[in-house]
């Protein structure tokens, strides 16, 4: 069958930029629709057509059907993929694409009705035989119910969004009073972010890992499973990093999974790329928990292991052709880890970041120490990350010949991508890298909660660490200074001899040691009761990234230029160090340090956001812990607290004011 010449692709960022390449490769041209915001968004510039479908606000934009619609007859557009999210999971959108004589590059509008509600998805599951986690699957109408059901359940229950996705709308309760706050936030966001505010509750399994199976059908009946994923790394049910394949499950239960997830979307008559996820236990032991009729935000670990294009593969099926893949040709091939880039401040509980990428210089791609690198962006250097939309900067993927060692490749990775002028999560990535846990492959739902119990301040400088940082900053400083030898049109006399023996100052440790070496490119650090390190570099003054090896060994660092030396960042430590000659230590030692005020008595406002609720008055008490105001950013509510007890003594802001980063909420006495 002939395949499309032209397809539209109804969503933004990463995922429209990746449906691009993989079109472009078949020769397909592509349409790229746009709102306000995302005029010169990459998407845009990297298809063929482009046009723009409305105001910022995704109600108004990339929600409008109508408007997509029209879109499609303006361009000629013969299809349309919707990528992950918006309009993806609402059957509405392929009726009113075939209504018009437009193909949708997904499942039949039926199997979404049957699996896309959460609620409705159970039910199908549970009368296929599937097992099914214990839970309530009518429509809740308010708290009382909620609590009366919660109980009957038995703590802890999962609060969740019957249209919900990406973590939104979801709620871990573990007594009356957070079933009620949580129904009411779960609600509201559900609302907001889907259209639709109704909310389901079952029971949560403790100490949970999430797992999924990848499915791909086609319109004549065929569906087979491409192995599994992990994703139980996951920050307030937003995943974070995930895996294929999952290091619990053995042959036999990989096996048991499949063939009950092609059987539920058989049931269905499932007929394009979708997961089944489900929840399971460290005994391997496993609940069905939903089916996602879409593509996944985590497909590229799949399609590592896998070596299947999944976009093409959805291409081809929406347009009739037959798999020509069976299940006897899926073969799993290493091991492959994705990392979620988001714009977000990890050192301030993960709040939003928004703002203009100054410098964006992620790792290269392709093969690099014997694992390849892949990373699925939508960003640019010099181009705005928006308020408007989910903070994802890119997907970050190594792949390996086994687990060790794609995460390996995925530290180096993270070390090596360079991001200015907002705050992401990259130390805290880099961080989970070298975390003993997850290396060992011990996993469940809860391990960012019960690894960083108080927040992320960053990876904790070991021996070996401080080792490494202070050899590196020494030979920064080394190679600087034979640049600085060969600087034209110095005075005439006796040439500058810099000493070997430096002193580097890191934390609050003096490091003495020997730098030798004629060259930039080769130079060796001696450090007392130490292994000497040897050390290869091309870097040169001015790149914030440096790369080379260590004792043979693959190294990346993040190098940032500051007075009297280099802050440094490196799988998750970051940490300023400073480089002096030996008279110069000695000097330095004498210096008084300065140290900053204490805390202050205001609420600010944690990231740009939008007022949703102010939950006190002035004069009234408040207790540590206590509600005080809920501010929405990109989609998310987050509830601001209060630190210690106190009595509010003005209130700044009201409701719906936007208000950016650090304004003043209110003012205790």
């Amino acid at each position: 069958m002939a395949l499309f010449k032209k397809i539209l692709i109804a969503n933004r960022g990463e995922i429209a930029c990746r449906i691009i390449k993989t079109a472009r490769r078949m020769g397909i041209k592509t349409v790229a629709v746009y709102s306000d915001a995302d005029a010169r968004a990459l998407h845009v510039e990297m298809a063929d057509e482009a046009v723009n479908i409305g105001p910022p606000p995704a109600a108004q934009s990339y929600l409008d059907i109508d408007r997509i619609v029209d879109a499609c007859r303006r361009t000629g557009a013969e299809a349309v993929h919707p990528g992950y999210g918006f309009l993806s999971e609402r059957s509405a959108f392929p009726r009113a694409l075939a209504a018009a004589g437009i193909t949708f590059i997904g499942p039949n509008p039926e199997a979404i009705d049957a699996m896309g509600d959460k609620i409705e998805s159970k039910r199908a599951a549970a009368a296929a035989g599937v097992s099914t986690v214990p839970g309530h699957m009518g429509i809740i109408a308010d708290e009382a119910e909620a609590i009366a059901i919660s109980r009957k359940i038995g703590y802890p229950v999962m609060i969740k969004a019957s249209a919900g996705g990406g973590g939104k709308g979801m709620r871990i309760a573990y007594s009356d009073g957070e079933v009620s706050d949580g129904f009411a936030r779960a609600r509201s966001e559900a609302l907001s972010s889907f259209g639709d505010d109704r909310i389901f509750i079952e029971k949560f399994i403790v100490d949970p890992r999430h797992i999924e199976i990848q499915l791909l059908g086609d319109k004549h009946g065929n569906i087979i499973y491409l192995g599994e994923r992990e994703c139980s790394i996951q920050r307030r049910n937003q995943k974070v990093i995930e895996e294929a394949p999952s290091p619990l499950l053995d042959a036999a239960t990989r096996k048991a999974m499949g063939e009950e997830a092609v059987a539920l979307a058989r049931a269905v008559g499932y007929d394009s790329a979708g997961t089944v996820e489900f929840v399971a236990g460290q005994d391997r032991s496993y609940f069905f928990l939903e089916m996602n009729t879409r593509l996944q935000v985590e497909h590229p670990v799949t399609e590592l292991v896998t070596g299947i294009d999944l976009v093409e593969q959805m291409i081809r099926v929406a347009a009739g052709e037959k798999l020509s893949i069976g299940q006897s040709d899926v073969k799993l091939k290493g091991w492959a880890v994705e990392s979620r880039i988001y714009a977000e401040d990890p050192y301030r509980n993960f709040m939003p970041s928004t703002g203009r990428l100054v410098r964006y210089r992620p790792p290269a791609e392709g093969a690099e120490n014997g694992a390849t690198v892949r990373n699925d962006t939508g960003v640019y250097e010099g181009g705005e990350i928006s308020l408007y939309y989910d903070p994802m900067i890119a997907k970050l993927c190594t792949h390996a010949a086994d687990r060790s060692h794609a995460i390996d490749a995925m530290g180096r990775a993270l070390d090596g991508f360079y991001i200015e002028g907002i705050r992401h999560n990259v130390p805290f990535l880099a961080a989970i890298m070298e975390n003993p846990r997850w290396r060992s492959g011990e996993l469940s739902t809860g391990f960012i909660a019960e690894e960083f119990p108080h927040g992320f301040s960053g990876r904790a400088l070991d021996s070996e660490l401080v080792q490494l940082l202070a050899g590196v900053a020494a030979a920064l400083d080394h190679t600087e200074n034979l640049r600085k030898r060969h600087i034209d049109g110095q005075l005439r006399g006796r040439p500058v001899k810099f000493s070997p023996r430096r002193v580097v100052k890191l934390a609050d440790q003096w490091i003495s040691l020997e730098v030798t070496g004629d060259t930039a490119t080769q130079i060796t650090i001696h450090q007392e009761g130490a292994k000497p390190q040897e050390l290869r570099s091309k870097w040169h003054p001015g790149q914030p990234v440096w790369s080379g090896d260590v004792n043979g060994r693959p190294v990346k660092l993040q190098v940032q230029r500051i007075l009297n030396g280099y802050r440094l960042s490196h799988r998750g430590a970051s940490v300023e160090a400073h480089v002096y000659s030996e008279r110069e230590a000695a000097l330095a030692r004498l210096m008084p340090e300065t140290s900053r005020a204490g805390s202050s008595n205001r609420l600010l406002c944690p990231m740009p956001g939008l007022v949703v609720s102010i939950a006190v008055k002035e004069g009234q008490e408040v207790k540590a812990g206590e509600a005080l105001a809920v501010v929405e950013a990109m989609k998310m509510e987050n509830i601001l607290r209060a630190e210690r007890d106190g009595i509010v003594k003005t209130v700044q802001a009201k409701v719906g004011d936007s208000l950016a980063v650090d304004a003043v909420i209110m003012e205790f006495a």
